[in-house]
């Protein structure tokens, strides 16, 4: 399949527009939106018969802070200086991420809440303090990442930053694109469902001049004056892509995403010449919690071994689990914690005993392995210390209440949900850029799940990173076509050379 078309070889446009949107999810709804209030015609194509993407499919929690704080922090007290947030940011990322990226979005998160508020999303003015994926007490704060992890809390003071619409509960993706699909539709946007992005449209000195649209069985020919923004959602549906990119993933997880994640927005980006980076991360996550109780067990591979703070975000816990052999994942847990996670099936119970040395038979681990590992975690959990993996004080309680279980949770068993933190290369503002020279392409920009944003590593991850990741760059990007130049080249079916 080509992802190009020659702009010179079309000699009549089926549509004129300034600005054309790729993928109606958060990403492409807020870009249109912000194109559209800059005064600028947008037209907005989603490939599905309806608005949403992977964003409708979330809770929607947005990370968000700095400045000392959104209103919904400050409204509790809570703050949150930019110092602290970027200081959290690159704890989490390290070199793995894009400084001027970090920076514009450290300086304007506290804002893009003010701005989703306005779309008429309603949150609560309540903190949600304890231990769950989705806080599901009608609360809109709560902690959504590793921030209480002692690694993290000794280079980042704690800060709640997870920002979820009011008693929204696993629901929140619909509720906030439902606020944003009114407000484009209001803002005069001209959405095009059922029509798939097939091609760029590109001419001869490499500017991005429309698109290929394939609606009611046809390509159609879009030309725009002010830009294409590729909003068209991450790889994870396309199974070659995968086995490419994330091989490691195959045959242990789920995939994440709404049937649209082919990478459509990606391939046509690199074919105009932009590259794609960080192709090989995802989110692979293991909800070992709620319910909140569960982190008071150890989590041991197949040798006996610890290998994370139990107390660790879900995909801090995946990234961990992915470097042990063979994806042999147990929890070792007394009778005074032992619970059924809430987020996963196909956990077995592989030995119970009174004694650890009767488990460890049991489940066939090496002798004196787990009873080792259990007897030094017991030590120090009485003294409130964890000398190999800094697992809080308040997790920590020596394991005394028999009988005794060891859980699995092997990785090809649970089958956990992944999805992909890979895309193309942008600058900050949107604009797709060359390798090495990082050369903005004229006319192309892109958003979302298409882009690698701000969250690229599961280490680091937490719940509502790519939400506001993409709703706030998306944002950016409509920004940055709208004000562009008028492109003025050459007119459809011109000669090259005329230029």
């Amino acid at each position: 399949m080509s992802w190009i078309r020659s702009y010179e070889s079309i000699r009549d446009f089926d549509f004129e527009t300034e600005v054309a949107v790729v993928g109606f999810g958060g990403a492409g709804g807020c870009a249109a939106l912000e194109a559209r209030r800059a005064g600028r015609s947008v037209m907005l194509f989603e490939r599905s018969s309806g608005a949403g993407g992977s964003t409708a499919l979330s809770a929607c929690e947005m990370y968000l802070g700095g400045n000392g704080g959104t209103a919904l922090q400050k409204a509790l007290g809570i703050e949150d200086t930019s110092e602290n947030f970027r200081a959290y940011l690159d704890a989490c990322f390290g070199n793995n991420c894009d400084p001027d990226r970090v920076s514009m979005f450290v300086d304007g998160a506290a804002q893009h809440f003010d701005w989703m508020e306005a779309l008429g999303i309603r949150y609560n003015r309540s903190l949600f303090s304890g231990r769950d994926v989705v806080a599901m007490t009608g609360d809109s704060l709560q902690f959504s990442g590793n921030e209480r992890v002692n690694w993290f809390a000794k280079r980042s003071k704690p800060v709640p930053r997870a920002h979820l619409a009011a008693d929204a509960d696993h629901n929140g993706g619909q509720v906030v694109m439902a606020a944003v699909i009114r407000n484009v539709e209001e803002a005069g946007v001209d959405i095009r469902y059922d029509a798939r992005a097939t091609a760029l449209i590109q001419d001869a000195h490499g500017a991005v001049r429309g698109l290929v649209v394939r609606m009611d069985n046809r390509d159609y020919t879009v030309r725009t004056s002010h830009g294409v923004i590729l909003c068209a959602g991450g790889f994870i549906m396309n199974e070659l892509m995968t086995r490419q990119h994330i091989p490691h993933l195959e045959g242990i997880s789920t995939r994440h995403g709404n049937p649209g994640d082919m990478g459509d927005g990606i391939l046509m980006g690199v074919a105009a010449g932009g590259q794609a980076i960080n192709m090989g991360q995802a989110f692979f996550g293991i909800a070992t919690y709620p319910p909140a109780d569960l982190t008071y067990g150890i989590l041991v591979n197949g040798n006996g071994q610890r290998f994370v703070a139990e107390d660790s975000y879900i995909a801090r816990i995946g990234d961990a689990a992915l470097k042990q052999p063979d994806g042999e994942i147990y929890m070792f847990i007394d009778n005074r914690h032992f619970d059924r996670p809430h987020y996963v099936q196909g956990i077995e119970i592989v030995a119970v005993g009174e004694t650890v040395a009767e488990v460890e038979a049991e489940a066939g681990f090496t002798e004196g392995t787990l009873q080792h590992t259990v007897e030094f975690y017991n030590t120090h959990a009485a003294e409130g210390r964890d000398p190999l993996f800094d697992k809080a004080a308040n997790w920590l309680e020596p394991f005394d209440t028999a009988p005794f279980a060891l859980v699995s949770y092997r990785l090809a068993d649970i089958k956990q949900t992944a999805f992909t933190l890979g895309g193309l290369d942008v600058l900050p503002t949107g604009e797709v850029v060359t390798p090495n020279e990082r050369a903005p392409i004229p006319g192309l920009y892109a958003a979302g799940r298409t882009v690698a944003g701000i969250p690229r590593t599961g280490a680091g991850y937490a719940s509502g990173m790519s939400v506001a990741d993409v709703t706030f760059f998306g944002r950016a990007a409509g920004r940055q076509a709208a004000a562009a130049k008028p492109n003025n080249a050459l007119p459809a079916g011109a000669d090259a050379a005329e230029g």
